[in-house]
C-alpha cells in the first residue's frame, strides 16, 4: 500500500488505546511486524495552551518502523494550529491521525471523538484544516466508527467528506459509539463505508487471530486490518497476520520462554523510560494480557494488580513457572 510518500508494508496496524499504547508497548508491536504504530491521543487544544503532558503523549525519541501520532478536537482552526505546534517543537511523526471514533464521555462530551460522527461537514473541515497543516507529502488519517447509534449510521458519509477533503486512508471500528464495545462488530457497515470511497479502508474490532483478520477482510473488501485490544499480551499477532496476507506458512507459536521475556522487556522499557514510580502502576493492566490462557491466570491476574516495584516482575515470572509445571 502507499500513502503519498509512505510505502506501507505488508501488516496490521497497531491501534492507538488511551493509557495503554505507550512507546514500550507500540516498540514491541512494531518488532513483531506491525505495518505502522499510534501514540495515544492528544487534545488539540491542550497542545494550543502548550499543555506539555499532552506533547509528552506525541513525542517517541527511537520509533520503531513507521510511526502516527493522533489528535482529538472538534474546532479546524484548533486542529491546523496544534498541527503547526507539532511541527514546530520537531516530534518526529509519519503518519497525521485524527480521532473520530473515540466512545468515552470526557472526549465526547467536549463535541470530540465519535461525537463528530454526528455532523459529517464538520468531519470534513477537520480534515481539511489538518491538510492544510501538514502540506502534501504527510499521509493523513481517520479513525472512526460507523455511526453514533442506530438512528446516526453516518459513517458513509463521514468517510466520503473525509476522502473530498484530503484524507489517505481510513480505520473503521465496526461498531456504533452507543454500543461502545459490545455486541460484535457489524462487517456489513464496514463493507459499506469501504464502498463509498476510493481510499484504502482499514477493518477494525474483534480480530484476535490470523484467520479473523482474513475473514474480516474477506467479509469487507477492506485493504487491511487494524488491532488493538486483540494484540496486547499477544505481539506475535502481528507475525501470524503478516505471514497470512502474504501467504506464507504460519509462524510458530510463541513458547511461554518467550512470553515471559517479551513482558519483562516491555515493563523494563516502561521503567526506563517514565520511571518506576509511573510506569509500575501503568505495568499491571499489562502483565494481565499475557496470563491470558495461563494455568492459574486468575491468581496471577491478582498478583499482576499488586505489582509495585520492576524487581515484582520477576516474582510474577517465577510464579507463572511454578503454576505451569
Amino acid at each position: 500500500m502507499q500513502l503519498r510518500n509512505l510505502q506501507i508494508p505488508a501488516g496490521a496496524v497497531f491501534a492507538p488505546m488511551a493509557g495503554l499504547t505507550d512507546a514500550a508497548c507500540r516498540h514491541l508491536m512494531a518488532d513483531h511486524g506491525a505495518a505502522w504504530t499510534v501514540s495515544e491521543m492528544a487534545s488539540a487544544k491542550a497542545l494550543n495552551f502548550n499543555d506539555q503532558k499532552s506533547f509528552a503523549l506525541l513525542k517517541d525519541a527511537h520509533p520503531h518502523g513507521l510511526y502516527a501520532i493522533q489528535l482529538f478536537g472538534c474546532e479546524p482552526e484548533a486542529l491546523e494550529k496544534a498541527v503547526l505546534l507539532v511541527r514546530e517543537k520537531g516530534i518526529r511523526f509519519d503518519i497525521l491521525d485524527i480521532n473520530m471514533g473515540c466512545p468515552a464521555p470526557k472526549i465526547t462530551n467536549s463535541g470530540a471523538g465519535s461525537k463528530l460522527l454526528l455532523d459529517p461537514p464538520l468531519c470534513g473541515r477537520m480534515v481539511a484544516a489538518a491538510r492544510r497543516a501538514l502540506g502534501e507529502d504527510t499521509p493523513l488519517t481517520v479513525k472512526m466508527r460507523i455511526g453514533w447509534d442506530a438512528e446516526h449510521l453516518t459513517g458513509v458519509e463521514v468517510a466520503k467528506q473525509c476522502e473530498a477533503n484530503g484524507a489517505d486512508l481510513i480505520a473503521v471500528h465496526g461498531r456504533t459509539r452507543e454500543q461502545m464495545y459490545v455486541p460484535p462488530i457489524d462487517a456489513g457497515a464496514i463493507a459499506a463505508i469501504k464502498q463509498a470511497v476510493s481510499i484504502p479502508v482499514l477493518a477494525n474490532g474483534d480480530i484476535t487471530t490470523a484467520e479473523g483478520a482474513l475473514t474480516l477482510l474477506k467479509e469487507t473488501g477492506c485493504d487491511g486490518v487494524m488491532i488493538g485490544r486483540g494484540a496486547l499480551g499477544d505481539p506475535w499477532l502481528f507475525e501470524q497476520i503478516r505471514a497470512a496476507l502474504l501467504g506464507e506458512e504460519a509462524p510458530a507459536e510463541p513458547t511461554l520462554n518467550q512470553r515471559m521475556n517479551a513482558l519483562r522487556a516491555q515493563i523494563y522499557e516502561m521503567c526506563e523510560e517514565k520511571g518506576e514510580w509511573l510506569a509500575m502502576p501503568q505495568a499491571r493492566s499489562q502483565a494481565m494480557h499475557y496470563m491470558k490462557g495461563l494455568r492459574g491466570a486468575a491468581s496471577l491476574r491478582r498478583y499482576c494488580s499488586m505489582l509495585e516495584h520492576f524487581t515484582d516482575v520477576d516474582k510474577l515470572i517465577d510464579a507463572v513457572y511454578r503454576l505451569q509445571e
